[in-house]
């Protein structure tokens, strides 16, 4: 009987974060897939753990993930871990999960800190329904491509960044997005966590110099609803009754795209049409 590999949430940067399960988990497991075996030997360190570790990373994922594979359908039971965070969002651990369920192995989560989950809990953002787009790309041409196949997208959306990139990033959004409200959250379970709430110009201006440091993770409003026109039921008979003369449309199919467009019921449109006809 084949293995399973168990997708362990890690601290983003207080080990006090740890989850008990996670710790018996990579307490238990055969062996441990880590993205950076140093990062991960100081957890096991901090809670007496003595585990043997293989890598896996954005460079090796192909070859060692099929190793990884092998070692499971053979029995063995495999923690996979990132240097902080929940693995396989934002992260080659995605490719591994993917395996496992095309070859047939269980995978099992061990939920631990996010990071722009929990950035959006703080920073007083309308968090009902967004967008996670994480990382933007280095290249200038790639990152405003990215940002303006979001320029009307109305959830709130959320970023990734480092702190060198922080400068050119927000002038970039602010040339996209205009003068949104920006929430700034870092270092995030640390001793300097922080929540900036501003606006794209005040940030792109007051933020250019690369004062900020540490992890940092950017959420942007939505862009605003589309004003509706007010109408009245008048004007939606008349629209209706324009349809049928410029596009030869029937009543009832003049009266649905009028009351597609102006809010109101289509029957109360085709009544007032075709009591104007008579």
């Amino acid at each position: 009987m084949g293995g399973k590999l168990y997708v362990v949430g890690t601290p983003i940067g207080n080990l006090g974060d740890f989850s008990p399960r996670a710790v018996k988990t990579l307490s238990e497991c055969d062996f441990i897939a880590a993205e950076d075996t140093r990062v991960t030997v100081k957890i096991l360190n901090h809670f007496g753990i003595k585990k043997a570790m293989v890598s896996y990373h954005e460079h090796n994922r192909v070859g060692s993930g099929e190793r990884i594979i092998d070692r499971i359908t053979a029995g063995e039971t495999c923690a996979l871990v990132t240097d902080a965070g929940m693995p396989a969002v934002s992260d080659p651990g995605e490719d591994l999960v993917r395996l496992c369920h095309e070859r047939g192995v269980k995978v099992e989560a061990v939920p631990g800190p996010c990071a722009f989950t929990s950035a959006l809990a703080i920073s007083g953002m309308p968090s009902g329904r967004f967008t996670f787009e994480g990382f933007l790309s280095m290249n200038k041409p790639s990152r405003r491509e990215h940002l303006l196949s979001l320029k009307d997208e109305k959830r709130t959306m959320i970023f990734y960044e480092a702190p060198h990139k922080l400068p050119a990033t927000l002038a970039d959004m602010y040339s996209v997005f205009g003068d949104r409200r920006i929430s700034i959250v870092r270092e995030i379970t640390k001793i300097y966590e922080e929540v900036i709430n501003t606006t794209l110009g005040y940030a792109a201006e007051n933020f250019a110099n690369g004062e900020i440091k540490g992890e940092i993770v950017l959420i942007i409003g939505g862009a605003p609803e589309d004003e509706k026109e007010d109408f009245t039921l008048s004007d939606a008979a008349a629209m209706a009754a324009e349809l049928m003369k410029s596009e030869n449309m029937s009543p009832s199919d003049a009266s649905k795209a009028a009351a597609k467009k102006t809010g109101f019921k289509k029957g109360d449109i085709y009544k007032m049409i075709i009591g104007e006809e008579h």
